[in-house]
């Protein structure tokens, strides 16, 4: 068997908390067809990486897709000095789970049975409000009230304004603090009442994780911690600081009581080694999509392992990402929780041929070899970007 395309899918797509999802299609010489993800946060990343893609083609063609491991450095070291990280290894995750869902259909099996096989049944998830909702008390109780009832046992959300859509592909490095890392006193109010409005209508058997998006400076995130942790007793505060300083995370691990989770913005197993070491995350939180793929996924979990730190994947863009994360889960002793965007998964149902299932607030796997799932290609063509 032989690569014959990679093909990047850029569709736009009401499904999409951003608007518009990047898949990539792999295709052979014997009618097998892979796919993956990457979607990131900003229409201009999305444009970038297509065309990155579209140049790597020229190297994937004539190759044997079996070969994931050697195809995986074959890529990753094609970018040695421009640098692997960021784009480089997303592009790479892509392809590498177009892969893994390659060979899973060649050999009649699902992916977690290539990758040691189940320790689990199912996929625990935890979900988020959609904080375009959060309009008045009584909307954000209405929200906090359907995700109770829909069986999920934790939820994240980011207290802190501005919320809404991201609008005409500004993301929150330019809108939300990211220049001087602070937020306002107010702010600071409004997030601890939202938070213990949130913990006193979902009481106390849900886990409440609050999302930074690493965007606060060392006192900012100090203070706004402790003031989340008197309010709402959370369970977890994600990526306090930017990812570019381990030092600055330090500081702030030094000065909080509540468990810290890392690793959204972190490419490859190298980038958390650093973080393991020197103990900085009490729960870890790669994306499939971004950090490698399946290959680089299960390889972390591996290393998280060996310092008993749960891995809880951030997979909460389209369905591939989401199903992906799933599959190397269902193989990982020290998982905790699969992230989804929402507590109610049919907004997928136009891209793929079957639905979820995440009845219960776990996600039930498909089965069907490779990962499970197939995108609708009527769909994606009738929704490419121009």
């Amino acid at each position: 068997m032989k690569i014959t395309s990679v093909r990047p899918w850029l569709i736009k797509s009401a499904a999409s908390y951003w608007g518009e999802f990047l898949f990539v299609e792999v295709s052979t010489d014997e009618s097998i067809t892979g796919w993956g993800e990457i979607t990131t946060t900003t229409k201009i990343a999305n444009r970038a990486l297509t065309a990155m893609l579209r140049q790597i083609s020229t190297i994937m063609i004539g190759e044997d897709p079996a070969h994931i491991e050697r195809l995986w450095h074959k890529l990753f070291r094609s970018f040695t000095y421009m640098g692997s990280r960021g784009a480089a290894v997303e592009c790479l995750s892509a392809i590498d789970i177009a892969l893994w869902d390659i060979r899973g259909k060649a050999l009649g099996k699902p992916i977690y049975e290539l990758l040691g096989g189940p320790v689990r049944d199912e996929i625990a998830l935890y979900t988020h409000p959609d904080q375009r909702k959060f309009t008045s008390k009584e909307t954000v109780i209405a929200e906090i009230q359907a995700i109770v009832k829909s069986g999920h046992t934790a939820l994240k959300f980011d207290p802190f304004p501005p919320q809404g859509p991201y609008v005409d592909g500004i993301a929150r490095e330019q809108r939300d603090g990211y220049l001087d890392g602070s937020v306002t006193r107010q702010d600071e109010r409004e997030a601890a009442e939202l938070t213990a409005l949130i913990r006193e209508t979902s009481g106390p058997q849900i886990e409440i994780l609050i999302d930074a998006h690493g965007r606060f400076d060392v006192p900012t995130a100090i203070r706004l911690c402790r003031s989340l942790e008197e309010a709402g007793n959370i369970d977890w505060f994600e990526e306090p600081c930017p990812p570019e300083s381990i030092n600055a995370l330090k500081q702030v691990r030094e000065k909080i009581n509540v468990p810290i989770s890392w690793g959204e913005r972190g490419h490859t197993k190298w980038d958390f080694v650093p973080i393991l070491e020197n103990k900085l995350a009490d729960y870890i939180m790669p994306d499939v999509t971004w950090t490698g793929g399946i290959t680089e996924l299960k390889k972390i979990s591996a290393l998280c392992e060996a310092y008993y730190i749960p891995v809880s994947p951030h997979d909460a863009a389209g369905p591939i990402n989401v199903v992906a994360g799933a599959q190397v889960m269902m193989t990982v002793p020290n998982f905790y929780k699969l992230e989804t965007s929402e507590w109610n998964l049919s907004k997928y149902d136009p891209l793929i041929n079957v639905p979820l299932d995440n009845s219960n607030g776990s996600l039930k796997l498909n089965p069907a070899p490779g990962l499970g799932i197939e995108m609708n290609r009527e769909y994606l063509e009738n929704n490419v970007v121009d």
